[in-house]
């Protein structure tokens, strides 16, 4: 393992130990826990964004119709 510092509110420091208390977890659990969380959706989200930008660039778009049976599907 790895000791990484940084600062926080003390508010955020509460929190996280008011949450490890009740976990019956120490701090750096609770922290590893959203740190994994955060992790896995900027990863989801890059990964889609890399490949939005490959088709955008290879040209595949969706036609008119897609995009408002799409709009269409939110609305209800």
């Amino acid at each position: 393992m790895l000791n990484v510092s940084f600062r926080l509110p003390e508010a955020k420091k509460l929190l996280i130990d008011e949450l490890a208390e009740l976990q019956d977890r120490d701090r750096s659990y609770v922290i590893n826990q959203a740190l994994d969380a955060y992790l896995e959706v900027m990863d989801w989200q890059l990964e889609h964004i890399k490949e939005g930008l490959q088709q955008a660039e290879a040209g595949e778009f969706a036609a008119d119709e897609e995009v408002q049976a799409a709009f269409d599907l939110w609305k209800k």
